[in-house]
């Protein structure tokens, strides 16, 4: 597995990565209506494509497949992390979260925040994050729970 800056040709591989994500491993602790109101349809991939290029956005890649990618905003938000299904529990986030820390460091950033679903929370705590609130947010008419964590960055 490699991880690597993001490619225009990756945007197509990203967005089914995402809509197919939310509607096997969130399923676990989304109900159906959450699945679909959160991602109805996947994503048009050249609006994602902007949406990518605007940050740092890296990728997982193993055997020339995308497995997982994550973005980081100048602000040191984490807007975007996810793993495809079939990688969870493999360490593929693990090490693509590493990369982000990496490069959150590089552009000397104090601290990285993020929301986390219901799922990604047990994850990001073991990365060292913390909860500071609990949300519910409305989308397409459902609510949805996520957690505003926080982690600031020691100096190396």
């Amino acid at each position: 597995m490699q991880i690597r800056d993001y490619q225009r040709g990756d945007a197509e591989a990203i967005v089914q990565l995402f809509y197919e994500t939310i509607h096997t491993v969130n399923l676990g602790d989304y109900s159906p209506a959450q699945v679909d109101a959160w991602a109805p349809a996947v994503p048009d991939a050249d609006a994602w494509h902007q949406r990518m290029i605007s940050r740092c956005t890296l990728v997982a890649e193993r055997g020339g497949e995308v497995i997982g990618f994550a973005d980081l905003e100048d602000d040191g938000h984490v807007d975007m992390f996810f793993c495809r299904h079939d990688t969870v529990r493999r360490g593929v986030g693990s090490r693509l979260y590493q990369a982000i820390e990496d490069a959150a460091r590089g552009r000397g950033l104090d601290g990285l925040f993020l929301e986390a679903s219901i799922t990604a929370r047990p994850f990001f705590e073991r990365q060292g994050f913390l909860v500071v609130a609990q949300n519910a947010f409305e989308r397409n008419g459902v609510e949805i729970t996520n957690f505003a964590m926080e982690k600031l960055l020691a100096e190396a």
